[in-house]
């Protein structure tokens, strides 16, 4: 029992240290999603190196059957954690980041067909406060549908190639991110949380987004109608022409459009699709990734058979961006794995739940320490807290799951290093925390805090 103590002391140890890399990347410039894999596999090696005192604590009527009448050596052990324990995480963590990896392909089809185009055009105006309404509403709305980083990043890049003044895209920007985190918080496919949520059976689709859409658009609303008076009434502009897109010529407008219903039609239809099969949903994103890459390569024939097909290019920031945030999700879930099985997260949720008494709390402190470290992170550790169970705030639809999905995707914006977008802004931008703190961080507090209350009012009413 001891060396079982002194291993989950090590394994805490392990994650409390990660957790401060993770929230000091920034300064330190150490990569947060090689941190995440790092505690997430190293705290595997130590949790199997002394694994028999583990399931014993926790599994021993599943060990004895997996035994079988076998004699339990330690190779026994292993092949039971590697194959009852071990493989559920992974599994799970895979799950997440095969959806994540078919939504980001299905942005990278629809950008590099110029399906996006259409904003561009929308947003072709001098006045500040149209581009920014504008920008942020395609912004709320792709979020909601694809997912919040590639959304953030794909505006980012299109407003920094208009909007000349520095210090006017660094509003703007700022409230890009925030629209891109709030409006991914409300559904099930617009962030990973809501997506673990869903596929965890903590809450249902419509009903998650039935509670948490009013919260959202204030949350985005607030802050953008204050950030909108630090503008000048005319922006500093320049209208280059479209991006080239690697081949001679453009698809029509009826194909552009086309793809596009695919593509999100095809999203919009998951959480139906997981209802009838019962599959993950990362089958069905998958699944409208295959047909819309067949849409794809129908409506692209004549380039195709010209052998003039170009690789189309995406904005770097995009491409590596998606790659460190699956990485960093699947590093995050295992290390929430290896915690789950030495038994802390059990002791913390009743502490937590002894000592607060309210998931409201909860939340706001949850806010707060997205904003200082990582909106992913804190998000699956609070949610890793507790089970779902039958009645009460923690059942199916309950709103600790909400109040955990909304206060930390806002919360997260508090600060420019709270979420991997923020990130990108602020490496884009230059952007100096101090600055975002006394400018931006105030506005985002102010529809964080009215967002919240509304919940609470939709909470007592419904």
């Amino acid at each position: 029992m001891q060396i079982k103590n002194a291993m989950t002391f090590i394994i805490v140890i392990l994650l409390i240290l990660g957790y401060l890399l993770i929230a000091t990347g920034h300064i330190t410039g150490v990569n947060k999603a090689a941190i995440a894999m790092f505690i997430g596999t190293v705290g595997w090696v130590v949790y199997v190196c002394w694994g028999t005192d583990f399931v014993m604590d926790l599994h021993p009527d599943e060990y004895a059957v997996f035994l079988d009448g076998r004699e339990a050596t330690s190779l026994t052990v292993k092949e039971f954690i590697h194959s009852e324990i071990f493989l559920h995480y992974v599994g799970r963590a895979a799950a997440i980041v095969m959806f994540l990896l078919a939504t980001m392909s299905i942005v990278e089809l629809l950008q590099g067909n110029g399906c996006f185009d259409f904003i561009r055009d929308w947003v072709r105006t001098r006045g500040s406060r149209r581009f920014l309404w504008t920008l942020t509403l395609c912004t709320f709305v792709i979020s909601a549908n694809l997912d919040n980083l590639t959304t953030a990043t794909m505006m980012l890049v299109l407003m920094h190639g208009i909007v000349q003044s520095r210090r006017q895209r660094m509003l703007i920007g700022s409230a890009v991110v925030i629209a891109a985190n709030a409006g991914g918080c409300f559904t099930v496919i617009g962030d990973p949380i809501g997506l673990i949520l869903w596929g965890d059976g903590a809450i249902t689709a419509s009903r998650f987004s039935a509670y948490l859409a009013l919260p959202a658009m204030v949350a985005w609303i607030v802050p953008t109608l204050l950030i909108s008076r630090s503008l000048p009434s005319r922006l500093d502009m320049e209208w280059s022409a479209p991006p080239y897109r690697g081949d001679d010529t453009r698809l029509n407008t009826w194909q552009r459009y086309l793809m596009l219903f695919v593509g999100i039609g095809g999203l919009w239809f998951i959480p139906t699709f997981h209802t009838i099969t019962g599959l993950s949903p990362f089958l069905g994103a998958l699944c409208v990734l295959s047909v819309l890459w067949v849409v794809n390569e129908a409506v692209n024939r004549k380039l195709m058979q010209a052998d003039q097909m170009t690789a189309r290019r995406m904005p770097q920031a995009l491409q590596f961006g998606s790659l460190q945030q699956m990485l960093f999700v699947m590093g995050i879930m295992m290390a929430m794995g290896v915690m789950r099985e030495t038994g802390v997260l059990g002791d913390i949720s009743t502490w937590l739940t002894t000592t607060f008494q309210s998931s409201w709390i909860l939340g706001l402190g949850a806010a707060v320490l997205s904003a200082l470290v990582d909106t992913f992170t804190i998000a699956i550790t609070n949610i890793s807290f507790h089970q779902v169970g039958e009645a009460g705030e923690f059942a199916q639809n309950g709103i600790f799951w909400s109040i955990m999905a909304y206060c930390t995707a806002v919360g997260g914006c508090l600060l420019c290093v709270g979420s991997t977008s923020g990130l990108a802004l602020m490496k884009m931008e230059h952007i100096r925390i101090g600055w975002y703190i006394k400018t931006v961080a105030p506005k985002v507090l102010a529809g964080l805090l009215l967002g919240l209350i509304i919940l609470w009012i939709e909470y007592h009413l419904f």
